[in-house]
Formats: C-alpha cells, structure tokens, sequence
C-alpha cells in the first residue's frame, strides 16, 4: 500500500503531465499564453500555474482546452503505472492515451509519455475503407513506418503505395491517406513538434 507522501507525489506527477501536454497543444497551435487564458477566460497566472503543474485544472476547463485542441477530454486522463519513477519514461501498453474511435476510421495512441518532447510517437490504425479526403498542411516534420498491412500516402500531390516495412518522411507538405484494402493499416508515427 502507498503511503501518503507517495500517494502525494504521484498525484503530483499527474498534474504536472496534463500542464506539460496543455502547454505542448498550445504552443504546437502558436497560442499565446495571453490568447489562451482569455479564450479560457481565465488569468493568464492560473493558467501559467497549470502548465507549470502548480494548480490543477477544473474537470470543466478540461473540456474547455479538449474542445480548444480538439481532443477528447479522456487524453489528459491517461492511465499510468502509478510509478512515479516511471512515469516520465515508460508507457505501458496497455496504458496508452488513445484518441479517434474505430468510426472515423482512424484510432491513434500516444507512444510517448507526455508531449513536452520535442517529437511525439504515435501508434495509428487506420481501418478498412478510411481515407483523409482533403489533404492537411502542418508545421511539422513527420516520418513514419508501416507496421503492417498497405498504407497510401499522398506527399505534396504525388500517391505512394506502402507495404510492412516501408516507411517515409515529410515536413510542412501537404498530405493525405487512404487504406483501400480490406484490413487495417497499422504505423508508428512520429511528428516533431508534438501536434496532440
């Protein structure tokens, strides 16, 4: 059993993880911290607190950020070993943040601990059928190895048939994808700076 100091120091930890993934959203976003309190209409200190890890935020300024950032509310409740020693290294598989639903086609989990890195991983599943129709544009390197099954991939207009094994890189061109095959196509992936 935990003693109370333990206990404390985990929670803590905790704390601390959900300011670094906010201010990680926020900055990948290029959000002043100003802009971000006011859209939060918050003071610009408490904020600076959260990400600091000093103040913890309300369930409710959690859905607020969420739905700032586009993310469920869940990926800054990750599960964690209750390790804090571990913590700042080690993802357990079984504890990974997850974001998308099978619906959408696409289901991703954080690989890394937090986003204060300057590089995030991601695991990807994109399922049968799913497909990014409009192509994105991001300030941000990305590279990336398919895992299993066929992945295609659109780099700056030009298609790319993927098979296990193969993988690829980009930075700041648009892109899209498609898995036109009848099961999924899984890849990690890995964007710097952290875009999740």
């Amino acid at each position: 059993m935990a003693s109370p100091a333990e206990n404390m120091d985990h929670a803590n930890a905790n704390v601390s993880s959900v300011g670094t993934d906010i201010r990680a959203l926020r900055k990948s976003r290029a959000i002043t911290l100003v802009d971000f309190a006011n859209a939060l209409d918050r003071s610009v200190g408490f904020v600076s607190q959260i990400e600091r890890g000093i103040s913890e935020p309300s369930v409710q300024d959690l859905r607020n950020i969420a739905s700032m950032f586009d993310v469920p509310v869940s990926f800054f409740f990750g599960e964690n070993s209750g390790n804090p020693n571990e913590n700042r290294y080690i993802v357990r598989g079984s504890e990974r943040r997850r974001l998308g639903n099978p619906e959408e086609g696409l289901v991703e989990e954080l690989l890394s601990p937090d986003l204060g890195g300057s590089f995030e991983m991601i695991r990807s599943e994109f399922a049968p059928g799913a497909n990014l129709t409009e192509p994105q544009q991001r300030d941000t390197e990305e590279s990336g190895i398919v895992i299993s099954g066929t992945f295609e991939i659109e780099i700056s207009g030009t298609w790319h048939t993927l098979q296990e094994g193969d993988s690829f890189r980009f930075a700041g061109e648009p892109y899209r994808w498609r898995n036109n095959t009848d099961k999924p196509a899984i890849l990690i992936w890995a964007i710097s700076p952290p875009v999740y």
